[in-house]
């Protein structure tokens, strides 16, 4: 069973595993710790992560990044449209409600959705787990922001499932981190609290949240965002900047060319990240555009001025954090760091003047998140076994009910859930009705939601209500919960009614000589008796059916992404044997081929040579495997006869030295062979000269033919012979002496009371051989001495780690 967290991240996404007594981090296929978060199309298949990256630059009208800002936000949203499109490549689109991307996929305009996109990204970290686990993948646990609303945490998992995955959990960036952080913690107090404020700067949102550690769990007590303010950010400051640098320096508008964008943009990543280490650096874009190498000179200085604006937004979010939680600074334990863009020296300064003390890097910034998402796994796993540590998340936006008024009562709304409420909870709602009805649930606050984002998060319709048996109105009791994903649902609806049972009265017998007892009484007892109701639900998110046609479509995406892939590696081992095979035909296998045959098969790798290049270029899976198997028919033979030539020797010579070996020892006379029988030794020489028989036979005739004939032996068969000698002869002359038979006059000293030795009146640590010698056993703990009858038992209770058996 897989134990398996992903940190999807805006920018790129992290893989960890727990594994090895601890959690790994996973490498992708060209080993590096984290995977570009981006989704590529092209003619004949899809790049996903590190080759999507790849084809940034190229391909960047159908390569779509931010997928982490789009999943479960609609086309409509006004944040989308004016904010979120300056960061993608691709033309967003409506797809049924949700934003999508408008590629070219297959030669053909195609609209995928931002869940579709999300699924794809997913099923290649899933690939790349697998590949790493050797084995498949299915229970994850994936990271999200906390101000992802419920449309976008039910998107998210239903993404997972069109991947093929199964999310045990959501968990909030911010409780993944303080996870990572407190599990490890072995000083954790028992009475009074440690807060610790974790500050999280990443790609595309800045989060900061203050969290309460005791031992064996942690409660995050407060949380605050600005969820347009990260990396991302100071890129585009920094893109602003040179566009107008270069259109003064150059007379040059980069904004006409998207191309001239894209490469600006990455220029100016690299420079950010430059200037965190240095106080000045060059930014050079060669061809810009218009044949144009752009450049210019660049100081830390000058980006902190640049970034300013951004800068300030950042004490809000603390600000507000420390005062929801209710905390002084002296209460305040340390400051951890975690984020990529954390790392600008002009955030950390501004952040250790904002709290005045130094912060804390106990966290490795990108891969924080991850291993709380490995540990959360872990933990939700049958198969590990983690140390008990409860997580008490928070939600951050207030959930409100609404229904319509009912008989005798106004209440039409109430705020079911509120800010900072602890996930997962449940909450108990009772309703008077006579007849079916409807709760629809809203978010209490939407001013700090997303903007442009809907209020509304589902409708519950409860049926099949009635009115009692007299009448009135059914006491309905309903059952919400917000799951440990922070999901809303209706978990279940009952009608409670209360009936009156009569039950009798045990009367006492009467004692003899006293009258009888008054007639049985009766007493009334009220019970109270429940009737499930229906549920139905209605949200923002995918129905079953149109899940289940996407998950069918990514399937058969996946299919088709491998078959290119496995075309290209036939198509890729056909030119690579082309080369090798005709070096070794021109080279050192030239003396094993046959002259008549020569011309011919050099002409044939020509053949395929050009058909690679030409008609062959774009072709069939089974063409280039049909191809490269017509090659190697006679290519690998003549490699064949090559090795043999240089292996057969060799081989010969060890098994010369093996019969020389045992015919050594079939004739000798030295005591130790003295008890073998003359017929056993016979059988030795006899089987020695059958395989040197064979051995020179095979040989000589090997002898006679040409160096491009088949072989006649071949060095496997050679070494066979040697095997099966040594397996003949071992046991006939390893055989150990017989144990002698006590001699008369022994015996007769025995009889006469003399003291010989006696086995049972033996140390209790020795016993003898089959030559008399004695053997001594001991145990590997210290001092401990054991009969050779027990030394199983007594090794498995003096090992100490663990162990494992086999037949």
């Amino acid at each position: 069973m897989s134990v398996v967290g992903f940190d999807v991240g805006n920018l790129q996404s992290v893989i960890a595993v727990a594994r090895n007594r601890g959690i790994d981090i996973v490498a992708n296929e060209v080993s590096n710790r984290a995977t570009p978060s981006m989704v590529s199309f092209g003619s004949k298949q899809r790049y996903i992560g590190e080759s999507a990256k790849n084809q940034e630059m190229s391909n960047f009208k159908n390569t779509v990044i931010g997928l982490k800002r789009l999943i479960g936000r609609s086309f409509n949203d006004p944040e989308v449209a004016e904010f979120e499109q300056q960061f993608i490549g691709g033309k967003l689109c409506d797809v049924n409600g949700e934003v999508g991307v408008e590629v070219s996929y297959l030669d053909e305009v195609t609209k995928v959705s931002a869940t579709q996109l999300y699924a794809m990204y997913l099923g290649k970290l899933r690939d790349i787990t697998a590949k790493e686990l050797n084995g498949s993948v299915s229970d994850v646990v994936i990271s999200v922001p906390g101000w992802y609303t419920d449309r976008q945490r039910r998107a998210v998992l239903q993404a997972s499932k069109i991947a093929g995955l199964n999310p045990l959990r959501l968990i909030n960036d911010n409780a993944a981190a303080a996870l990572g952080y407190g599990i490890t913690k072995t000083d954790l107090p028992e009475d009074k609290a440690r807060n610790v404020v974790f500050v999280d700067l990443g790609h595309s949102s800045f989060s900061v949240s203050v969290v309460a550690f005791k031992k064996g769990e942690l409660t995050v007590k407060a949380v605050a965002y600005d969820r347009n303010v990260g990396g991302r950010n100071f890129d585009k400051a920094l893109l602003d900047h040179f566009v107008q640098v270069f259109n003064e320096k150059y007379k040059i508008d980069v904004r006409t060319k998207d191309k001239a964008m894209v490469r600006l943009l990455a220029a100016c990543e690299k420079l950010k990240k430059i200037l965190s280490a240095n106080a000045s650096a060059p930014i050079t874009v060669e061809n810009l555009m218009n044949d144009i190498d752009a450049s210019a000179m660049y100081s830390r200085d000058e980006f902190v001025e640049l970034i300013e604006p951004l800068l300030q937004r950042l004490e809000a979010p603390i600000k507000q954090a420390i005062s929801d939680a209710n905390l002084s600074a002296d209460e305040i334990h340390s400051i951890e760091l975690v984020g990529g863009s954390i790392r600008i020296p002009a955030v950390k300064k501004r952040l250790t003047d904002f709290f005045g003390r130094e912060l804390s890097y106990t966290l490795n910034q990108d891969e924080a998140v991850a291993r709380g998402c490995a540990f959360q796994c872990a933990i939700a796993s049958p198969v590990f076994r983690v140390r008990d540590f409860a997580i008490h998340d928070v939600t951050a936006h207030p959930i409100r009910f609404q229904w319509e008024a009912s008989q005798g009562s106004d209440d039409t709304q109430l705020d079911v859930f509120g800010r900072y409420n602890t996930i997962p909870s449940t909450k108990m709602l009772t309703f008077y009705r006579k007849q079916p009805f409807t709760i629809e649930a809203y978010y209490a606050d939407p001013a700090h939601l997303p903007q442009g984002t809907n209020p509304w998060i589902a409708r519950f319709d409860v049926k099949n209500v009635e009115a009692t048996a007299t009448g009135d109105l059914s006491t309905i009791k309903v059952k919400a919960r917000l799951d440990q994903s922070g999901v809303l649902n209706i978990t279940s609806a009952y009608t409670v009614e209360e009936i009156e049972v009569e039950e009798p009265v045990p009367q006492a017998e009467p004692k003899e000589g006293e009258e009888a007892a008054a007639p049985e009484m009766r007493k009334v007892k009220k019970l109270q008796k429940k009737a499930d109701l229906p549920v139905s639900q209605a949200s923002q998110c995918l129905d079953n059916e149109t899940l289940t046609a996407l998950a069918k479509k990514e399937q058969e995406m996946h299919k088709t992404d491998a078959l290119v892939f496995e075309t290209e590696h036939a198509k890729n081992s056909l030119e690579e044997y082309i080369y090798e095979i005709r070096g070794k035909v021109e080279g050192d296998c030239s003396a094993y081929v046959d002259p008549s045959e020569r011309d011919g098969f050099l002409s044939r790798l020509m053949e395929a040579e050009d058909w690679l290049y030409e008609d062959g270029e774009d072709t069939t899976k089974a063409a280039y495997v049909e191809k490269l198997a017509t090659l190697k028919a006679v290519g690998d033979p003549i490699v064949e006869r090559s090795r043999e030539d240089r292996e057969r020797p060799v081989a010969a010579r060890e098994l010369r030295e093996i019969i020389e070996q045992w015919a050594e020892r079939a004739m000798s006379q030295e005591e130790r062979y003295a008890h073998i029988t003359e017929e056993e030794r016979q059988r030795v020489i006899d089987r020695i000269e059958k395989v040197q028989n064979w051995l020179d036979e095979k040989l000589e005739k090997q002898s006679l033919k040409k160096k491009w004939e088949a072989p006649v032996v071949f060095a496997h068969e050679i070494r066979t012979q040697k095997q099966e000698l040594v397996y003949f002869a071992s046991p006939i002359m390893s055989r150990p002496k017989p144990k002698e038979e006590p001699k008369p006059e022994e015996q007769a000293a025995a009889g006469s009371g003399t003291a010989t030795p006696n086995p049972a009146e033996e140390k209790p640590d020795q016993a003898r051989r089959g030559d008399g010698r004695r053997l001594n056993f001991h145990c590997s703990h210290p001092k401990k001495r054991i009969e050779p009858s027990s030394l199983f038992s007594a090794f498995s209770t003096c090992h100490t780690g663990p162990t494992t058996r086999s037949r």
